[in-house]
């Protein structure tokens, strides 16, 4: 594993157990309707990149074959806890979105949520996930960037340094220009909250 990947890897061991009373605060801002709307979209066999806590669980439909791949122990282990509570059938496995350890084509849908903004190499992770897309499949996409609101944007550019040493996070990064820059074909995309909340749904270019 990468330096760069290990050190978030420790990152997430450390606050994994805190980590869902830290992103409540974004329950403010209406992610829940939002991580609702986009997961709720995946059909067949998914995979989740980065799933985290496992918070997505709850908004996959029944008959979802789901994959949670992700890079600290400590957060899978919470993902297995959640994932039993509701009775959901998932195979975990520990992984680094830069390399997938899965073949090509072999997913419908690839769902990733405030994931972009961790990633060492983003461009790369968005690669690694069009790479196990099924042609026919689609790429979703939840995250949040840097504001389109002027003064806002500004003040995201001038505590970046914070974010990412504090908490592995580049908030002002531009998700739409990293999907586009990836070659994922934009179906549709929105952002709210000042233009921070990206909700983007994708295909692979055929």
């Amino acid at each position: 594993m990468e330096s760069a990947s290990r050190d978030i890897a420790e990152k997430y061991d450390r606050f994994a157990r805190g980590y869902d009373r830290v992103e409540a605060v974004l329950g403010f801002l209406g992610v829940e309707k939002l991580r609702k709307g986009v997961v709720s979209a995946a059909s067949g066999k998914v995979l989740e990149v980065a799933v985290g806590t496992g918070k997505n669980l709850y908004h996959y439909r029944s008959d979802c074959e789901i994959v949670g791949a992700d890079i600290s122990t400590e957060m899978l282990k919470v993902a297995r806890e959640r994932a039993a509570k509701l009775q959901r059938d998932v195979h975990f496995t520990l992984a680094d979105a830069g390399d997938l350890p899965f073949r090509t084509h072999l997913f419908d849908t690839v769902v990733s949520t405030f994931s972009t903004c961790t990633f060492p190499n983003p461009s790369k992770a968005l690669q690694e996930m069009i790479r196990v897309t099924k042609p026919s499949g689609k790429v979703l996409l939840l995250e949040h960037g840097r504001s389109d609101c002027g003064w806002l944007g500004r003040w995201q550019d001038r505590h970046e340094d914070l974010f990412a040493k504090h908490f592995a996070c580049h908030w002002n990064r531009e998700p739409l220009k990293l999907a586009e820059h990836a070659d994922l074909r934009i179906v549709r995309a929105q952002r709210t909250f000042f233009g921070m909340l990206h909700r983007i749904e994708a295909e692979p270019q055929i």
